[in-house]
């Protein structure tokens, strides 16, 4: 079939997977580092517990059959092996087949992390990544040229992605449609960048722009990808641009970047393909095969696009093969921020030697800067911002994570930036406090160096002690 693949795009299907392989990289650096305070034999949300109450039909994964912590950090370190293998070109140098089965193990493996990792992974990039990485497998490589209906089925998720963001953000907060969330998000958003504060205190016509032109890119921009080129990679370009212009706003973890890949797939670059045979047969039937599947599910996301009641960041299958997608619907007017802290006083008052906790990526400090960390994803810290929004974001985690302070364990303190309790001084009362932030004004910043003001607010968790919480049910 002449018409199954589009050598043109040669060299965009080279870029597009050489990039996916670095977020499948930071995907699971992310998840090697970080998995043992969160869902580990002793974590918070530990995995053993969970797949004895959630049946493997309703989360397919290695770890239904077999758990241990060594086990799941083999399976990372493994990950990340075969990333970084990708990323080199290596399955260029294997037959079609072993490339295909190279691209499968990566997706099997996040699959597999994915659906056991419960709140920590309940993100919409990880549906996004899951959902690219499986259509990757069958993208080909130096064997065939790309076939046509794939890069078609990645700009229909780009389409999906960026259609559905804006359709939530007009059917949400009045603020979208009155060109005014950005008065508020750059403070609000759950984790800050270095240059957020810079953004914030942008003029407000600004800002004005920066919403239509977020309508204009979410809305319309994506049609133009289903054009004629040069207008579809243009579209794509214009989509790059605005992720980019996301990027140094703030830390979005890989969200952005997983969006500029989709982007690469459909800019079609100069290159002159090399002359190969045509696909053989077997290739064909299973991309058309997997195709009219994945088709066939995208009407679940399309239904849910279409309503009135749409629904953002949901899955519809427990392999995330077709997912629906968008972000900040509502946008808060007030930062909120949980500050933990403890003492090794025996009776604690509020007089007492209470010493902050210091995480890595969310506000606390007024006058530490917040730092670059996506796409690497800080998953503590953006759960910490859902639980300062509600208490019951946090109710199946937050006792666990104080159990875990007042050990001094030493996976939980490595996710943070600081612990004011050396190893083998643990505090003998944990306290959470709810605060009011405010980014500071240009004045401000000159005479205090605070980039931050914070105001108390009320007692998020009395002062607790180990068997305070070892008597509760």
């Amino acid at each position: 079939m002449g018409w199954f693949t589009a050598p043109d795009y040669w060299l965009s299907r080279l870029v597009f997977q050489r990039a996916l392989a670095g977020v499948y990289l930071f995907a699971f650096l992310t998840a090697a580092r970080q998995f043992r305070a969160l869902i580990g034999e002793r974590g918070m949300l530990p995995v053993p517990r969970f797949v004895e109450l959630i049946p493997f039909g309703r989360a397919p994964s290695l770890f239904q059959l077999h758990y241990t912590d060594r086990f799941f950090a083999a399976c990372a370190w493994t990950g990340c092996a075969v990333s970084v293998a990708l990323a080199a070109g290596l399955d260029s140098q294997l037959p079609l087949w072993g490339g295909m089965l190279l691209w499968l193990a990566p997706w099997a493996l996040y699959l597999s992390i994915v659906n056991v990792g419960q709140t920590w992974y309940a993100f919409g990039w990880e549906s996004l990544l899951l959902e690219v990485g499986f259509l990757a497998v069958f993208l080909g490589n130096d064997e065939v040229a790309p076939p046509v209906v794939v890069l078609f089925l990645l700009r229909w998720i780009l389409f999906r992605v960026e259609f559905g963001a804006g359709l939530i953000k007009l059917r949400g907060d009045a603020c979208w449609r009155k060109l005014t969330c950005l008065d508020f998000h750059h403070e609000t958003q759950p984790m800050p960048g270095p240059l957020s504060w810079f953004f914030h205190h942008l003029p407000r016509p600004l800002h004005r722009a920066e919403v239509a032109a977020n309508h204009l890119t979410q809305l319309v921009v994506p049609v133009l990808l289903f054009t004629p080129q040069p207008i579809a990679s243009a579209a794509a370009s214009l989509m790059i641009v605005t992720q980019l212009w996301l990027v140094l706003s703030g830390n979005f973890s890989w969200l952005n970047w997983i969006t500029i890949v989709l982007a690469l797939s459909a800019l079609r670059l100069p290159h002159t393909p090399p002359s190969v045979p045509g696909p053989p047969v077997w290739y064909e039937t299973v991309v058309l095969t997997v195709a009219a599947v994945l088709l066939w599910l995208s009407r679940r996301p399309v239904l849910n696009m279409i309503s009135r009641r749409q629904i953002m960041n949901r899955s519809f299958d427990p392999l995330h093969l077709v997912n629906t997608y968008g972000a900040f619907g509502t946008v808060g007017r007030i930062r909120h921020e949980v500050v933990v802290e403890g003492t090794t006083d025996t009776v604690p008052r509020e007089g007492s030697d209470w010493r902050e906790y210091e995480f890595r990526g969310k506000p606390g400090d007024p006058r530490h800067w917040p730092r670059q960390f996506a796409p690497y994803h800080l998953r503590l810290d953006w759960m910490m911002w859902f639980a300062a929004l509600s208490p019951g974001y946090a109710d199946p985690w937050f006792g666990a994570l104080v159990e875990r302070l007042l050990e001094n364990d030493p996976d939980t303190l490595r996710l943070l930036r600081r612990s004011p309790f050396p190893p083998g001084e643990p505090p003998r009362f944990v306290r959470a406090r709810l605060f009011r932030y405010r980014y500071t004004t240009w004045r401000e910043l000159r005479e205090t160096g605070a980039c931050w003001e914070r105001t108390f607010v009320r007692e998020y968790l009395p002062p607790t002690r180990l068997a305070d919480r070892a008597q509760r049910p």
